[in-house]
């Protein structure tokens, strides 16, 4: 973990950064309300999960930081025992789920368009085929692509570049008890945590993590503040360039793209952070 000075002059811990470990994914939902509420059964078991939107337009949920690939699939099979899943894979430590920005003229498919994928997975990187178990949860999941080592910059146009795949997309998360302002966060994290980087949970401690940028100075990947003062943040968003940001803006609702500059936003703006 790193340490900052506080104000005071005293010695902080700082909420800690880390490369996220193994996860587990699962699921293949072509209905977006499918895999929220097979997410949020997952969360009501205690499983901290997100779903999210592959390029072929069907939504996978992903969870999990494990430190070994035999921990991961421990878990996972255990959830396929309980008949709680039915496939999974386990996404190794180096993963970046979205590694390039769409194409030019990208646009989300039609639902007549989306099929669920069908057959075993690819191998991977543990040259152990994906688990699958039809039925229930969708069939096996594709390989997503692996990027090993990337340099900060490339990392941090990655995670803009993944947070606008969210844009349009409806989103509650962290169930149905989540406190006030654990939605935003919870986008940040899960878009962090597909870039392979675990990140804290809450816009308070996110806030107090990474390193300080100025207004003027932002870039792609930067995490942009909202509150009413430094110890008082309630909002957070992912700087995508051009002076604007994805967020999710409260319970239910799109996410969506804001610029920082617009009134409500200007004069709630507390700072910004950059992680990679």
């Amino acid at each position: 973990m790193f340490l900052f000075l506080a104000a005071q002059g005293s010695v902080t811990e700082r909420p800690a950064i880390s490369r996220l470990g193994y996860a587990i994914q699962m699921g293949a939902f072509s209905d977006v309300k499918n895999a929220e509420r097979f997410t949020d059964m997952l969360q009501r078991k205690g499983i901290e999960a997100f779903y999210f939107r592959k390029d072929n337009g069907i939504y996978a949920v992903r969870f999990g930081d494990f430190s070994t690939r035999d921990k991961a699939r421990a878990v996972a099979r255990k959830l396929v025992a309980d008949h709680v899943i039915t496939s999974y894979y386990v996404a190794p430590p180096n993963e970046v789920v979205f590694a390039r920005p769409r194409e030019p003229g990208w646009q989300k498919p039609r639902p007549e368009e989306i099929k669920a994928p069908s057959g075993t997975s690819p191998p991977d990187t543990g040259k152990e085929p994906a688990v699958s178990h039809k039925g229930k949860g969708g069939s096996a999941l594709e390989k997503p692509r692996q990027n090993a080592s990337r340099d900060n910059k490339d990392m941090g146009a990655i995670a803009a570049r993944t947070a606008e795949r969210f844009v349009g997309i409806p989103y509650q998360w962290g169930g149905n008890n989540v406190v006030d302002g654990m939605d935003c966060s919870g986008f940040v994290r899960a878009v962090f945590n597909l870039c392979g980087m675990s990140i804290p949970r809450t816009s308070r401690d996110q806030f107090k993590a990474g390193e300080p940028v100025g207004k003027d100075d932002l870039r792609d990947g930067d995490l942009v503040f909202f509150g009413s003062s430094d110890d008082q943040i309630n909002h957070v968003g992912i700087y995508v360039g051009g002076g604007r940001f994805v967020h999710a803006p409260r319970r239910g609702e799109d996410i969506r793209v804001s610029t920082v500059d617009e009134s409500y936003f200007e004069k709630r703006f507390v700072g910004a952070r950059r992680y990679f």
